[in-house]
Formats: structure tokens, C-alpha cells, sequence
């Protein structure tokens, strides 16, 4: 899945950029507080986006 993909389904799902790092960017959960940290990667994989999710609390995304 494309990161720019997983960002827009993330903010969808109320997770907000909290910061920046040297090579990930943080993103947060606005509803319950969970963070997650996603890498600066075009491609990110299925698992790693399975993980990512888990971590925020949010869906999955369906198809990918």
C-alpha cells in the first residue's frame, strides 16, 4: 500500500500527524490517544500495515 494511501485512511479515521522524525513520522490516534509510528517509505507492507492500524485502533484497510 502506498504511505500517502495509509496516511489519507488513517486521517479519515481521526489519527492526526503528531511529528516528525529523522526517518518516520508519528501519527496519533485523536479519539483514544494511541500512537503509531509509520515509516517514510512509497511502499509500506500489508503486515506493517496490519500492525500499524492494530497500534491506532482503527480499521484495516479493506483490499490491501
Amino acid at each position: 500500500m502506498k504511505r500517502r494511501e495509509l496516511e489519507r485512511h488513517m486521517r479519515s479515521h481521526g489519527c492526526a500527524l503528531l511529528r516528525e522524525g529523522a526517518k518516520h513520522s508519528v501519527y496519533t490516534n485523536l479519539q483514544n490517544g494511541n500512537d503509531a509510528t509509520i515509516p517514510r517509505h512509497t511502499e509500506i507492507w500489508p503486515g506493517m500495515v496490519n500492525a500499524i492500524c492494530r497500534q491506532l485502533g482503527i480499521p484495516v484497510p479493506r483490499g490491501k
